[in-house]
């Protein structure tokens, strides 16, 4: 099928594995969308992915507030159309205080680029005098970050057997346990995300650490 067509689909399946998995008791889920090489792209399928996204954004609502979902955008707002970051606004204002599964959508996102945001954002502050070097820790840059505030990502589950992590969370998945696929998203189903819940909860998880016995 056309690649546009794959796009759609799997903007499809995003509602229904959000539902699945605040099912299971997952708390934070992380979905990429557009990544800040994806500009690269041609032109019509940019364009497509921006109409989608538009498409998206007013689904999203209705369906966050039917699910009590808290929905968060991070990335790089700056670069997207007015229009896109006024519903983005509104979404994440209506959505604030739902005590439902927490969903982060990453648009316009890079590892590197929220990196160079956040250290960009603390030189300003250690410039203008109200923050000192010894204030800057690993702590402070975490919530200097655009994920400020959430906790670091227990699982990522990269679809289409690729493996590479693809600038996605550089700084937050550290420690993250990683789980390859061959299913492509459109079709990643209920049952894939238990295998991969399941394949997590038999990981040794030691962060640095000596295992024990």
């Amino acid at each position: 099928m056309p690649r546009n067509y794959g796009h759609a689909q799997g903007a499809k399946n995003v509602e229904i594995i959000c539902e699945e998995a605040y099912r299971m008791g997952i708390e934070y889920l992380t979905v990429y969308a557009f990544s800040t090489e994806n500009w690269n792209r041609p032109k019509e399928e940019v364009d497509a992915l921006m109409k989608l996204l538009r498409n998206y954004m007013r689904t999203c609502l209705s369906t966050a507030k039917k699910n009590r979902m808290c929905v968060r955008v991070i990335g790089d707002k700056t670069g997207l159309d007015e229009d896109i970051r006024k519903r983005i606004r509104e979404l994440e204002e209506a959505t604030k205080e739902n005590d439902g599964l927490h969903f982060q959508i990453a648009l316009n996102y890079g590892g590197r680029d929220e990196i160079v945001r956040a250290v960009k954002e603390i030189a300003r502050k250690v410039k203008d005098g109200s923050l000192s070097l010894e204030d800057i820790t690993e702590e402070y840059l975490s919530d200097t970050l655009d994920t400020g505030g959430l906790p670091e990502p227990d699982l990522l589950i990269r679809t289409c057997m690729e493996q590479r992590i693809s600038n996605f969370l550089l700084w937050q998945l550290a420690y993250t346990e990683f789980y390859f696929t061959p299913v492509a998203w459109p079709d990643f189903s209920k049952e894939e995300l238990e295998k991969a819940v399941e394949a997590y909860n038999h990981r040794d998880r030691r962060y640095g650490l000596i295992k024990e016995g």
